[in-house]
């Protein structure tokens, strides 16, 4: 027995000395330390199972198969439809149906709350309900027509088809040819600080002049670049890539009139 445990067996009894032992709280003394490290206990194994449940939960998801989630593609081959019967006759065509004959129309507006001093011309009182059985209700009064046909049943007409213009073919030679924004010299220091010499061309000492050719429209854009003559390594590539990025230009002009032209454009590839 214990120090600690033999000093509070001694306490206890010095407490309870000449008392009745029987009451409660000798019995609740005694147990205590058993209970509270019980419970201290259980406490310990609850929190360590809360703390690792997602590692509990995920290694019994692993340990169970999981079905497959493939799509399955499955060909539906649909039956022939039979064959058409030359000797059977088509079916007759729907009756034809009359639109109804247009109805006399009622005046018949929402009337208005005025003063009495206000009303220069009275209204005459709203129909009833036996003046609109056979009348369609209208802001004014108009007689019906027996062999007239409702506007609001009869088909509109399709909307008219407009042609889109053709694309007008580019010019090789206009009285003002396309420019670059500033001139040539721009031009010429636009693609020397945006060009990058190919990686693949410099290994191999490709060197050469790269022919591009393209359109410039009538607003200035660049549009349909392709390569006329290329030297590889990647060159003809960077040049047309160069040129795609270029600003719009100044459009060439015939007649007074902004048109789209080809242009050529030698770009030379030179290691220094």
């Amino acid at each position: 027995m214990s120090q600690n445990l033999l000093q509070k067996f001694v306490m206890d009894d010095i407490v309870f000395d000449n008392r009745n032992k029987e009451y409660g709280a000798w019995y609740l003394r005694r147990i205590y330390d058993r209970i509270m490290s019980r419970s201290l206990v259980i406490g310990l194994i609850f929190f360590v199972l809360l703390v690792s449940s997602p590692m509990i939960l995920n290694l019994v998801r692993s340990l169970i198969p999981q079905e497959k989630d493939d799509l399955l593609l499955k060909e539906v081959v649909l039956a022939e439809p039979p064959p058409i019967d030359p000797n059977k006759e088509p079916p007759p065509p729907p009756p034809k149906v009359d639109p109804p004959p247009i109805k006399d129309q009622i005046r018949f507006v929402p009337p208005k709350v005025m003063k009495d001093e206000e009303v220069e011309n009275e209204e005459p009182p709203p129909p009833d309900i036996t003046e609109l059985q056979d009348k369609d209700i209208s802001t004014e009064n108009r007689e019906g027509d027996e062999s007239g046909i409702d506007a609001s049943l009869v088909e509109p007409p399709p909307p008219p088809v407009i042609e889109e213009p053709a694309p007008e073919k580019p010019f090789d030679f206009v009285e003002q040819m396309p420019e670059f924004p500033d001139g040539q010299a721009a031009m010429m220091k636009f693609i020397q600080s945006n060009m990058k010499y190919p990686a693949i061309a410099r290994e191999n000492d490709i060197q050469g002049t790269v022919v591009v050719q393209f359109v410039v429209g009538p607003n200035g854009s660049i549009s349909k670049v392709n390569v006329a003559r290329g030297i590889g390594g990647g060159c003809d590539e960077e040049a047309v890539r160069v040129v795609k990025s270029m600003p719009k230009w100044k459009p060439g002009k015939h007649n007074g009139k902004a048109v789209p032209v080809n242009f050529t454009l030698p770009i030379k590839f030179r290691l220094e």
